[in-house]
């Protein structure tokens, strides 16, 4: 089934908002009365094709159809979800919002990525209220994983589900705010910090680039993983967050901060703010930042993915359902021809795969066949919970030749042959392809072991059957190219 979403008004927000749609396989319809909105939006979503497909450990889905339209009537056409990022000005969206329900479908979700209006001002003049939502996202869109639902009660609460469906179909967290306040919650937080960075740099105590440092290479890093509360309640020790209070809470009447008082925006200080940015990071393009910031955020987030913690913990339950979606076979009842190469991977190359030579760097070629192994051992019935019975693999040998370039942003698939599979060994042949381009290949001896005594043992019936039924289709293939070979041996 094809979902379609119309994105209104194409800027830094809107355009994110199309390549993540997109790049998670939606039809998208885009309606920009800037005559430079495809150059523009195009550049974003060139961007995203580089670093979104490296947060997933498995293959995005084909992109969807991109289309730019005259008018917003044309734009809203068969979408099921219209995102409003226009100008932050409550009359322009309220006509805007008039426009879009006299053309779009009355069950479409209409939702606004406003940072500042609640959704009762945007249902204000509406002629089905019900129909919309604010849900705030955090820039880029397309990798930050935040977004703030925000509904009124004039919302069923069976389309304020749908919207949160949808919302994780294209893998983002949707935060439901349920009770509306000015600049919802995030924005609330970041303005607080704001105030209190402009009168540190007007009185002279700390630059731009001083203030920055403070956050990138203190609270900001603890924050991004374990979030406001409970940061404190482990700097509270093991008393928890009630010593924390008791031992701080006192502090909350010092004059600390002037949170509540905003200096005078003068030219005088908008010039020093904005030359001490200058002088910090003006070397660098926009662009460059960009990119600059979209690795740094890649690289975090597939660090806690590895914990599967915060936006991590997101990434991998939409990598699931992203594996679920393109086919991926999860048990051996499922391969479809079992006389062919199993595909046991299929994924981006990130950026944090890469050398210093720009491709991707031998460890990870290790790792690509290490994941499809076990994929592979999974399929066969090795899984987490065969595992947690005292029975696993271990890889006894690893031959890998590598034989073209794979770099950034490049789709590899490895397909898999079990050449042999007799009591105790499992013997493996990984080839690795970016399209039909041959990258490398891998070729590992895997023991069956009881993890009680650490030493070789029989497979379980289920494993011996798996792996004989797929050997055994799989026999009558020719006998892949390097197979056997040693290290140094002339081709």
């Amino acid at each position: 089934m094809t979902k379609t979403a119309a994105i209104i008004g194409g800027g830094v927000i809107g355009g994110g908002w199309a390549a993540r749609f997109l790049l998670n396989g939606w039809d998208v319809r885009v309606f920009d009365p800037d005559p430079e909105a495809q150059r523009k939006i195009g550049e974003v979503i060139d961007n995203a094709r580089v670093s979104l497909p490296g947060l997933s450990d498995t293959a995005l889905p084909a992109e969807g159809a991109l289309t730019f339209h005259d008018t917003m009537s044309e734009a809203v056409e068969g979408a099921s979800w219209v995102q409003e990022s226009v100008p932050e000005r409550l009359e322009l969206k309220q006509k805007v919002y008039q426009t879009l329900q006299e053309h779009c479908e009355a069950d479409a979700i209409l939702g606004s990525s406003t940072s500042g209006f609640k959704p009762s001002e945007l249902q204000g003049c509406a002629s089905r209220p019900e129909q919309i939502v604010v849900t705030h996202p955090f820039n880029p869109v397309y990798l930050m994983p935040l977004v703030e639902l925000v509904p009124t009660e004039k919302n069923p609460p069976e389309m304020v589900e749908r919207a949160k469906a949808i919302l994780k179909d294209v893998g983002m967290f949707p935060l439901h705010v349920r009770k509306e306040i000015d600049a919802h919650i995030a924005d609330r937080f970041l303005e607080a910090v704001w105030r209190e960075a402009l009168w540190l740099v007007k009185d002279g105590v700390a630059t731009t680039e001083e203030i920055d440092e403070s956050i990138r290479m203190g609270f900001g890093i603890r924050w991004a993983q374990m979030g406001l509360f409970d940061t404190y309640r482990v700097a509270g020790g093991e008393a928890g967050m009630k010593h924390f209070m008791a031992q701080f809470g006192p502090a909350l009447e010092w004059p600390w901060t002037k949170l509540m008082d905003v200096p005078e925006f003068t030219d005088e200080l908008v010039d020093l703010i904005a030359g001490q940015s200058d002088a910090q990071s003006g070397h660098m393009s926009i662009r460059e930042m960009e990119r600059i910031r979209d690795n740094n955020l890649v690289s975090m987030m597939r660090a806690l993915k590895a914990q599967d913690f915060a936006s991590g913990a997101v990434l991998n339950k939409h990598d699931v359902k992203l594996s679920a979606e393109a086919g991926m076979v999860r048990r051996a009842s499922d391969i479809a021809d079992p006389s062919l190469p199993i595909v046991t991977q299929r994924r981006a190359v990130p950026v944090d795969w890469l050398d210093y030579n720009g491709h991707m760097t031998e460890s990870r070629y290790l790792q690509a066949f290490a994941d499809a192994s076990d994929r592979l051992m999974e399929i066969i019935g090795c899984d987490q919970a065969y595992i947690a019975t005292g029975g696993s693999f271990f890889t006894a040998e690893t031959h890998i030749r590598h034989i073209d370039e794979t770099k950034l942003g490049s789709v590899i698939e490895v397909r898999t042959r079990v050449l042999m599979a007799e009591g105790k060994k499992m013997h493996l042949f990984h080839e690795m392809y970016a399209g039909e381009t041959l990258l490398a290949t891998g070729e590992h001896i895997l023991i069956h072991v009881s993890l009680a005594t650490r030493r070789p043992a029989p497979f379980s019936p289920e494993i011996a059957a798996n792996l004989a039924m797929i050997s055994e289709a799989q026999a009558g293939l020719a006998a892949p190219e390097g197979a056997g070979r040693y290290v140094g041996q002339p081709r």
